[in-house]
């Protein structure tokens, strides 16, 4: 066998090479538990790399993370194997002259750090310096770029002390490329991940002067990538570093001249203020992580409860929160981290040049998310020619046009504050392009500061004027003090206004003020049409951030949102109102949040979802008297705008069996128990067998409240409903009933023979198997286990042990497996069979 894969991994045959690259894998699996044998094919594997033809490499490269997971699984001596014979191929394939090939071994490395199969003085001593090495001011353009991806996503991977000792200088030298603005573009799009492995001092020392470079850059993408990771690098820096340089950065971002580099400013300001969240105004202890996210933890007491109560929200709205669980709640994660943000622009974003971006197509491994977006498959993308790109025509014919008029608009004087002459000159040359989205932005811009020059003019005069007066007379006149109280009166329209109101010096006035004029219907035209689903997406962050005692500043916003005219944005605001509500407290939240839940409750499914997921989460938060009010309208959700849409009703189940615990059991059995009812009838399989677990703890709920009376009733009713129901799947729920009320403990033993087990011992010669297998496994495996049925004298043992009798005869083979098993033996989910 060696002989042969000698004689076909040097045929002349270019693609018998490619077979034995191929099938390399399953090679080493036949030789791998012979040493001698092993070391053969590895050195045939090494002697194969130098091939001279790029597809027998590029097929080779992508077997190596197989064959080091191989290694790795099955061999005691992996890395001292991987070290000599794979890392070497790896390392010189990053300088292939093949594209293909870089692009593998690309791909290769990327897969073997997550992994975890390469060591630290791989990484160190033969990784990064062949990395060093392409990126010199001298290296090739295309290996720089490719370089320069590269390094930016091993970072992630490496320890702190790798990053700051090989490849700290080199990046910051690459974000001042002059060349290459591909390099550029890189470097900011990864700029965050390297702040957040390096920390706070070098960040402010090193790193801070190149991103104020990347943030100022000419070209619009640069620009825009700075704009992106902007909330990442401001948790690495310092409150001071933050408020006195970050945040008059980030103003100019939020009004560049470039319409995307505003949009995706405007989607991470949410994110850049919940970096200022300030423990003594939010009244949360909060820690920053290595990777740049807030982790909060608060306590909440209820009437009903006060335990501690921690919750991590999901940057995605539609992620769930494990109720009555201890887990951590980020900050950052309130408005959402850049890999969870909210759905994309509908706008596509055109390239500032039409070659790469310095991307490579294929240097890592597809995410899960990517997999998923690559099974969307459509002919007409996929095999149709590509059109030609003209955005980078169209922008130039754009920016000439710009260029001709804009050189006789005059420059303000950025040393000092403009006048309002100054300002309306401005405004006059402007008037002629107002057809321009950006004129027009810059245009209201200029009329609110002209506005405020006039008025402080004006205030000026008269403070002049009336100290003149008061010089000569010694006091004012009537006049004089009616001036006076008319300006004062203007200053406190303006302070009194939302936008100006004061906050506690928690954020900078422009941030809070560019944040609430994203509701502006002027912005969805100038910047971007989904700018009040962002602003919904991070408002509990900024909530946090500011603290209750500022919620005012928010509270008109918030309305404004929740009565939108596009559904998902009131959907964003549905699926994080219960979070918005730990942090406003119960008065601001019966206040203020209550009438818009109440709102959300009657709208569409799309929106209702988001209510229903957080359900228990926002009743739990709520007083005694205003969570009983809800009770009437539990019923509304059953009905929906799709009859299909079960995964409704299923998530109404779930959050009924969480809401038990808030009523009292006279109120769950009033109100609660129709509603399980009704949906344990439901056509579909999933809601029907969620319910069977809300009947059963609803029984629980009564028991344990000593309700038995009302348990006694309610035992009856589900033997008629299913015991002697006439279809076969009812009388199998009674089963599946009757082993979950014995498996929980929902009642006495006593009273389960009493009352259940008669009926259920009826079913064991049901004509149906399906549901003798459920009664096997109900009486074999739950029954038969508590003690007080082990009693040889228990009134029901003889009828018990006849049953299990038959059922071990049965014909069928499920029920004699089941009325056989091993109660501790692990066996499948039995629900498969229904």
């Amino acid at each position: 066998p060696l002989g042969r894969l000698e004689k076909y991994a040097f045929s002349e045959n270019v693609f018998n090479r490619q077979i034995v690259a191929r099938g390399l894998l399953d090679v080493l699996r036949e030789f791998s538990d012979n040493e001698n044998d092993f070391i053969s094919v590895m050195e045939t594997v090494a002697r194969m790399s130098e091939d001279g033809e790029p597809t027998v490499r590029a097929e080779l490269m992508e077997q190596v993370p197989n064959i080091a997971m191989f290694l790795h699984e099955n061999r005691p001596n992996f890395p001292e194997a991987f070290s000599r014979y794979l890392v070497p191929i790896v390392v010189r394939y990053l300088t292939d002259p093949n594209n293909q090939v870089r692009k593998t071994s690309q791909a290769a490395l990327l897969v073997l750090l997550e992994q975890g199969l390469m060591s630290k003085a791989d990484m160190e001593g033969k990784v990064c310096p062949v990395l060093l090495e392409l990126t010199e001011p001298s290296s090739d353009d295309d290996y720089k770029i490719e370089a320069v991806a590269i390094m930016c996503k091993l970072v992630t991977m490496l320890t702190k002390d790798t990053v700051e000792h090989l490849l700290l200088l080199r990046f910051c030298e690459l974000c001042s490329d002059v060349r290459l603005f591909q390099v550029r573009k890189v470097c900011a799009a990864n700029f965050g991940e390297f702040c957040s492995i390096l920390g706070q001092e070098a960040t402010e020392k090193l790193l801070m002067p190149k991103f104020f470079d990347l943030c100022s850059d000419s070209l619009w993408g640069i620009r825009k990538a700075c704009a992106e990771c902007f909330m990442v690098v401001s948790n690495c820096t310092s409150p001071e570093v933050r408020r006195t340089k970050l945040s008059p950065l980030f103003i100019n971002l939020i009004s560049d001249q470039s319409r995307w580099v505003r949009q995706a400013a405007f989607q991470s300001l949410g994110r850049f203020i919940s970096t200022f969240a300030n423990p003594s105004i939010t009244g949360l202890n909060f820690s920053v992580s290595a990777h740049g996210f807030c982790y909060c933890l608060h306590k909440v007491t209820t009437s009903n409860s006060s335990n501690s109560r921690n919750s991590f929200i999901d940057g995605s709205p539609d992620s769930l929160i494990q109720p009555r669980s201890e887990q951590l709640q980020s900050t950052s994660d309130l408005t959402g981290p850049p890999s969870h943000r909210p759905e994309g622009n509908s706008s596509t974003q055109p390239k500032e040049d039409g070659t790469s971006l310095g991307q490579p197509k294929h240097s890592a491994p597809l995410s899960h998310q990517q997999m998923d977006d690559c099974t969307v498959f459509n002919s007409f993308n996929f095999w149709r020619s590509p059109l030609p790109d003209i955005t980078q025509d169209l922008q130039l014919l754009q920016e000439e046009e710009r260029v001709e008029w804009k050189e006789d608009v005059p420059s303000l004087d950025a040393q000092g504050p403009a006048t309002s002459s100054q300002i309306q000159k401005v405004l006059d040359c402007l008037q002629p392009h107002l057809d321009d989205p950006d004129v027009q932005a810059q245009v209201k811009v200029l009329s609110a500061a002209l506005k405020a020059a006039q008025l402080e003019s004006q205030r000026e005069d008269a403070d002049e004027s009336l100290s003149e007066s008061n010089d000569s007379t010694g006091s004012p006149t009537s006049d004089e003090l009616s001036a006076r109280s008319e300006l004062s009166l203007t200053d406190a329209q303006i302070s009194d206004s939302p936008s100006s109101s004061p906050v506690l010096n928690v954020i900078p006035q422009q941030l809070l003020d560019q944040y609430l004029s994203m509701t502006d219907p002027a912005r969805a035209q100038t910047v971007d049409t989904e700018i009040a689903k962002h602003c919904a997406f991070s408002l509990p962050g900024v909530a946090l951030t500011l603290g209750r005692q500022n919620w005012h500043c928010l509270k008109d916003t918030y309305e404004t949102l929740a009565t939108d005219v596009q559904w998902k944005v009131r959907r964003t605001l549905a699926f994080s109102i219960h979070e918005l509500a730990v942090i406003l407290g119960d008065q601001l939240t019966a206040a203020d949040l209550v009438p818009i839940f109440n709102c959300f409750l009657k709208d569409l499914d799309e929106v209702r979802i988001g209510v229903l997921k957080h359900l228990y989460d926002f009743l739990k938060l709520l007083h005694a008297d205003k969570r009983r009010e809800y009770l009437y309208q539990l019923q509304e959700f059953m009905v929906t705008d799709n009859s299909r849409n079960w995964r409704f009703r299923y998530e109404l189940a779930e959050q009924l069996i969480l809401i038990i615990e808030l009523y009292s059991h006279n109120d769950v059995y009033d109100y609660l128990r129709q509603i399980a009812l009704n949906l344990c009838s439901d056509k579909v399989s999933e809601v029907r067998w969620i319910s069977y677990k809300l009947v059963v703890e609803i029984l629980q709920k009564l028991y344990a409240c000593e309700a038995h009376d009302l348990g006694l009733n309610f035992i009856n009713e589900l033997i008629m409903r299913f015991c002697h129901c006439s279809k076969w799947v009812g009388r199998q729920a009674f089963a599946f009933i009757c082993q979950a009320i014995v498996e929980e403990d929902c009642m006495p033993m006593d009273q389960f023979a009493q009352h259940l087990l008669p009926s259920l011992l009826s079913l064991s010669s049901d004509p149906v198997p399906n549901v003798r297998v459920l009664v096997a496994k109900a009486l074999r495996q739950s029954v038969l286990e508590k003690p007080y049925f082990k009693d040889p004298g228990s009134a029901y043992s003889d009828e018990l042990e006849e049953a299990l009798s038959e059922l071990r005869m049965d014909k069928d083979r499920d029920v004699q497996f089941f009325s056989t098993l091993d109660p501790n033996r692990n066996v499948m989910d039995t629900s498969a069979l229904i």
